[in-house]
């Protein structure tokens, strides 16, 4: 098959996943599993319980509302997930490589936290992600343009063309942040597995969509660029940004850094329509959608690898995890 058998698929499934160290997500409309390659031979697989946000507030089940709740749930499975992939993958590596004697500050930690010690770092590097994000794809942006603003002419001012200036500046300068933050991270040995796994869990999703058995060599001959994916979510989320912020003036109240607080605070305005997006172009193909859908999918072309059998075994036991025997799963 070729890159364009997306277009024969038979039926859309809801099931979505995540690449992990070692290791695959996938959640669906029942259960979510993770599946972790501990050795050639083996391969650990455990079911992640949690309540969705829609089932406690109807509310979030609404259009543009449930990308919301949607996000959420995903940055809170993917976390789990990660601490499981970690604890699998690299937990009894470093047992069998760490030989040395520990050092005093090491035993304190070690005494202090126990078993909590890799929870402990994932919150202070998500802390971290969190505040450096921000700073770069929010406050960056706008600083530099004021900048840009001592020097050249059209982005002085306050009026309307100065706004469009500054959205178009800010949203082309997120874009290559982020395409070049990934592009970084393929060049790490251990993320281009991670990106392996990525393009592993969007063939085995292919293969299922088009009612062919989960094999390694049925899914291999799949597409690894699947128009419902984060990346193209990430791509729909700054494009959309660029269009929000014409309605955001230069200077709030005479104030520019007002104008990245109140982008911060329309996320979830993106973040609905965005999911709306990502989930049109999952479901119908048309040129229409693929025109839409064609952003994310050469992003893609960074965030995703050709994986080796070794992972599409991973990909396909996470998979068969949590197919419904009802097909609850199939969109209509």
């Amino acid at each position: 098959m070729s890159d364009n058998n997306s277009k024969q698929n038979k039926k859309i499934t809801s099931i979505g996943g995540s690449a992990l160290i070692e290791g695959i997500m996938m959640r669906g409309p029942k259960r979510t599993t993770v599946a972790v390659r501990i050795n050639e031979q083996e391969i650990y697989t455990e079911d992640i319980e949690f309540k969705k946000i829609s089932e406690r507030f109807a509310i979030f089940k609404w259009p543009f509302l449930r990308g919301i709740s949607g996000l959420i749930e995903s940055l809170r499975l993917s976390y789990k997930a990660l601490m499981i992939s970690a604890d699998k993958a690299l937990g009894g590596a470093m047992a069998e490589t760490d030989t040395e004697p520990q050092s005093k500050f090491e035993k304190w930690i070690t005494e202090k936290f126990g078993d909590k010690l890799m929870n402990f770092i994932m919150v202070i590097a998500a802390v971290f992600g969190v505040i450096i994000s921000i700073g770069l794809f929010f406050f960056l942006p706008t600083y530099l343009f004021d900048l840009a603003g001592m020097v050249v002419k059209p982005f002085q001012g306050t009026e309307y063309s100065a706004v469009l200036y500054k959205s178009v500046f800010e949203g082309i300068l997120k874009i290559i942040l982020f395409l070049g933050y990934i592009v970084i991270c393929s060049q790490i040995q251990d993320m281009k597995r991670v990106f392996m796994y990525h393009g592993a869990e969007h063939k085995t999703i292919f293969c299922y969509e088009s009612d062919e058995d989960l094999t390694v060599e049925n899914v291999k001959h799949h597409t690894r660029f699947h128009p419902r994916c984060g990346t193209s979510f990430m791509i729909y989320m700054l494009l959309l940004g660029i269009i929000i912020g014409l309605f955001i003036p230069v200077a709030p109240f005479g104030v520019s850094g007002l104008r990245p607080v109140i982008k911060i605070l329309l996320l979830p305005v993106s973040c609905g329509i965005g999911y709306e997006v990502l989930k049109l172009c999952g479901k119908f193909d048309n040129k229409l959608t693929r025109i839409i859908a064609a952003p994310g999918i050469w992003a893609q072309h960074i965030t995703t690898k050709e994986p080796d059998d070794s992972m599409i075994e991973i990909a396909i036991t996470a998979m068969k995890a949590v197919i419904p025997e009802d097909g609850t799963d199939i969109l209509k």
